[in-house]
């Protein structure tokens, strides 16, 4: 009856630290990316230029917002 208790246990403490793990882990890539994001007004103009259109402050500011609230 003693191993049975072992594996038990093993099996829910290996289920909870994959459960915190996921969670932590989650909560830190949110953070870095509130902190740091993946594109700014200067690469999304760069990025405007290379496709061939001419990138009004108007527009860009339109996207930067749509990109801010989808990352919300």
């Amino acid at each position: 009856m003693g191993i049975v208790w072992v594996i038990i246990i093993a099996v829910l403490a290996l289920i909870g630290g994959v459960a915190l793990g996921f969670f932590i882990a989650r909560r830190y890539m949110m953070n870095y990316l509130k902190k740091n994001p993946p594109i700014n007004e200067q690469m999304l103009r760069t990025l405007m230029m290379q496709m061939g259109q001419k990138p009004s402050q108007k527009k860009i500011n339109q996207m930067m917002r749509s990109m801010n609230n989808q990352m919300k």
